[in-house]
């Protein structure tokens, strides 16, 4: 009897270094915006058989480009409609296992470690001005953190996962704005 633990792995180390295909991305394409799509449905929305995208899904998760299934939360209707973007500045280097232990909170979202202005950027949603206001409190309390600038959000027009599809143009339009603006 083969031992399939080995085996998956020895498959594994071929797949990570093979680039996304077409394939590839039509399928992550699809899950990314229906995730609960049988393999049969998936496979008839790309163009192969329900078995060839089961294998290929499989890969897929196992070189780490697809991450998890989730669903995705409607921040309103589940009583958080405040929804904020946190630059914190901080002493030293911003990436501290105090700030970092936020990630408990569930209204924090994502924790980023940037370049610019300010060291870490937090999205977070809350129930309300003064929930906000609780987790700013939070972040003062930190001894590394000496300052924050809050973004509220008013409208938001696109919210969504990282997308599969490549906009190939966007590479060469640098070089053609380059070239513009090089031109007397």
């Amino acid at each position: 009897m083969p031992n399939l633990k080995n085996t998956e792995m020895v498959r594994d180390k071929g797949q990570e270094a093979r680039p996304l295909d077409t394939f590839d991305r039509k399928i992550l394409g699809e899950l990314a915006r229906d995730a609960g799509l049988s393999y049969a449905d998936l496979g008839s929305r790309v163009g192969l058989s329900a078995p060839a995208v089961h294998e290929r899904v499989k890969r897929l998760r196992a070189t780490g480009r697809i991450r998890g299934t989730v669903a995705m939360l409607d921040g309103p209707a589940t009583g958080k409609p405040f929804l904020a973007f946190v630059h914190v500045d901080s002493t030293g280097w911003g990436k501290t296992q105090e700030l970092l232990a936020l990630s408990a909170l569930p209204e924090v979202e994502e924790i980023h470690s940037v370049a610019g202005d300010t060291c870490m950027l937090l999205k977070v949603r809350c129930a309300s001005s003064r929930a906000l206001e609780g987790l700013l409190a939070r972040l003062y309390a930190l001894p590394s953190v000496k300052a924050t600038r809050s973004y509220v959000v008013l409208s938001t027009f696109l919210e969504r996962t990282p997308q599969a599809g490549i906009t190939e143009v966007l590479e060469t339009e640098r070089a053609v704005v380059e070239a513009d603006n090089t031109l007397p």
